[in-house]
C-alpha cells in the first residue's frame, strides 16, 4: 500500500519545526544562550505536535487534551521539584521514556499495519499468518526502531539506577560478556532481516525481548567514570529510535528531530571519548576502572601529606592575585555550588581574580558542572573549558579543587600503566598552592586511581564535606 504524500503546508510546517530544533541545539551549546535554545525547541515541538494532531485522526479532542494535561502536569511537577544535582539521572530516565515510546509505537504498527499505511498485500513471499503483510522497507524500519528503542529503554534504566545510587556505580563484569553481547546483537540483526519474509509474532517479540536484554547487558559493565559518555550515547540512541519510527509513521518531523538528536548525541559521545582518551568501542566494552578498583582495595604505601584548614585556605586565597576553581562531582553531591559562588564573590570583592575550570567529563553527564554553576548564578565569562584555561595554572597562585579527582590526576600524563593514561587533565600541579577538598584520604575517583597531587609539597588537603568547608572558608574570609 503506497502512502499518500502529505499536503505542501504540512511539509512546510515540519520544515519550520526542524529549523527551530536546529536553532535549539545551537542555543543549547552555550549557557548564555541556553534559555533561548529551550524556547526554540518548545516552539518547534509545538508546531510539530500541532500539525500532526490536525492532519491525523489520532484520538478525540478530549482524549488529546487529557493526555497533554497529564503529561504536561507530570513534566511541570518534575521540573519544579528536581534538584540540579539529580539532573543526570533525570536525563537517563527521560531517555528511557523515549525508548519505550518507540517500542510501543512499533508494537502498534506491527499489530495494525493497515492503520499506519505500511501494508504490502501484493507480495506473496511474506509469511504473515492471519494478518496483513508489512512492506519490506517498513519491516526493516519497524524492526530497527523497536530494537533501538528497547536497547535505549533498558540501558537508560540501568544508567538511571547507577546515577541515582540505587545500584553500584562500579563496573559489573559478567563472564563471557563480549561473546554474549556480540551473539545477541547478531541474533537481533538477523531477526530484523528475517522479519521481512516471516512476520510471525514470535519473530517480532523475540526482537523486542533480545533488545531489552542487550540494553541491560551493555550498560551493566560500564563504570561511573564512563557515565558522561553513556548519557550522551543513550541520547543518540533515543534519537535514532525516533527517526526509525518516523519512517514507519511517514512523519517528516520525527525523522528530522530523531536525526538531529541521534547525530548530535553521537558527536557528543565522540567528544567525550576524546576528552577521556578512550575509544567508543572501549567504552561500550565496559569495565573501566575495574582492575584499578581491585588494586585500590589492597594496602597502599603510606605517603606524607599535609592537612590544611579553612583558615589556611582563606588566608592563602586572600593573599593571591589569581585563584582557579576546579569543580567535580563531589561538589554536586554536597550541593556546594551556591556557597562556592559566595566564596568566589567575597574573594573578588577583596581584589582576587577568580576563574572556574570545567573538564568535559567532570560530573556524571556532559555539561553537568556548567549547569550547576549556572544554577548558582556564576557569571558565564568566569567559566572556562579545559583547552582555554589549562595554560594558566602555571601562573595561578591557588588551584582550589572541590570534589574533582581523575580530571586533575597527573598519572594521566606520566603513568602508562594507569587506566586514565592519555586523558587530558588540568595541570593543577603547576599552581603555586593547591587546596584539595575531599571527604577523606581513603576515597579515590571513579577510575579507582590514587592521585599524586595529594602528596605534593604545595598541596594542602581540606578533608571535610565540600559545602561545610566552603562555609567555613567564607566565615574566615569575612573576619
Amino acid at each position: 500500500m503506497e502512502h499518500a504524500a502529505p499536503p505542501a503546508w504540512v511539509m512546510l510546517a515540519y520544515l519550520i519545526s526542524g529549523v527551530f530544533f536546529i536553532l535549539a541545539l545551537r542555543g543549547l551549546s552555550s549557557p548564555a544562550t541556553s534559555q533561548r535554545g529551550n524556547r526554540f525547541g518548545m516552539a518547534g515541538m509545538l508546531i510539530a505536535v500541532g500539525t500532526t494532531l490536525v492532519t491525523h485522526e489520532v484520538a478525540s479532542l478530549p482524549e488529546i487534551l487529557g493526555a497533554i494535561a497529564i503529561g504536561g502536569g507530570i513534566g511541570w511537577i518534575i521540573a519544579r521539584r528536581i534538584a540540579m544535582t539529580d539532573m543526570p539521572q533525570l536525563v537517563a530516565a527521560f531517555h528511557s521514556l523515549v525508548g519505550m515510546a518507540a517500542v510501543l509505537v512499533g508494537a502498534a504498527a506491527y499489530l495494525n499495519p493497515q492503520a499506519f499505511g505500511i501494508v504490502d498485500a501484493s507480495n506473496p513471499m511474506i509469511n504473515a499468518p492471519g494478518r496483513e503483510p508489512i512492506a519490506f522497507a517498513s519491516a526493516i524500519e519497524l524492526g530497527l526502531g523497536v530494537a533501538i528503542g528497547a536497547i535505549t529503554f533498558s540501558g537508560s534504566v540501568i544508567a538511571f539506577l547507577k546515577l541515582a545510587g540505587k545500584m553500584s556505580g562500579a563496573p559489573i563484569i559478567l563472564p563471557l560478556r563480549h561473546i554474549i553481547n556480540l551473539g545477541t546483537l547478531a541474533a537481533i540483526i538477523g531477526l530484523v532481516g528475517y522479519l521481512t519474509i516471516d512476520q510471525s509474532p514470535w519473530v517480532f517479540w523475540t526482537i523486542a525481548a533480545l533488545s531489552f536484554l542487550i540494553g541491560f547487558l551493555l550498560i551493566i559493565p560500564i563504570g561511573g567514570a564512563d557515565m558522561p559518555v553513556v548519557v550522551s550515547m543513550l541520547n543518540s540512541y533515543s534519537g535514532w529510535a525516533a527517526a526509525a519510527m518516523g519512517f514507519t509513521l511517514h512523519n517528516t518531523a520525527m525523522i528530522i528531530t530523531g536525526a538531529l538528536v541521534g547525530s548530535s548525541g553521537a558527536i557528543l559521545s565522540y567528544i567525550m571519548c576524546k576528552a577521556m582518551n578512550r575509544s567508543f568501542i572501549s567504552v561500550i566494552a565496559g569495565g573501566f576502572g575495574a582492575e584499578a578498583a581491585v588494586a585500590g582495595g589492597e594496602a597502599k604505601e603510606q605517603r606524607p601529606w599535609k592537612r590544611g584548614s579553612a583558615e589556611d585556605a582563606a588566608y592563602m586565597m586572600q593573599q593571591a592575585e589569581s585563584v582557579i576553581i576546579v569543580p567535580g562531582y563531589g561538589m554536586a553531591v554536597a550541593q556546594a555550588q551556591h556557597i562556592l559562588r559566595e566564596m568566589a564573590d567575597v574573594l573578588k570583592k577583596q581584589g582576587v581574580k577568580v576563574k572556574y575550570a570545567i573538564h568535559p567529563v567532570a560530573g556524571r553527564m556532559p555539561g553537568h558542572m556548567n549547569v550547576l554553576l549556572a544554577e548558582a548564578s556564576v557569571p558565564y565569562d568566569e567559566v572556562f573549558e579545559l583547552e582555554d584555561i589549562n595554560s594558566e595554572f602555571a601562573q595561578a597562585d591557588v588551584a582550589f579543587i572541590i570534589g574533582a579527582n581523575d580530571v586533575v590526576n597527573p598519572a594521566a600524563k606520566t603513568d602508562k600503566t594507569s587506566p586514565i593514561y592519555g586523558m587530558p587533565v588540568f595541570d593543577v600541579d603547576k599552581a603555586k598552592t593547591v587546596f584539595f577538598v575531599k571527604r577523606s584520604m581513603g576515597g579515590v575517583g571513579y577510575a579507582g586511581v590514587d592521585n599524586d597531587v595529594f602528596y605534593m609539597d604545595q598541596t594542602m588537603m581540606l578533608l571535610a564535606d565540600a559545602k561545610k568547608m566552603c562555609e567555613d572558608i567564607v566565615k574566615a574570609l569575612q573576619h
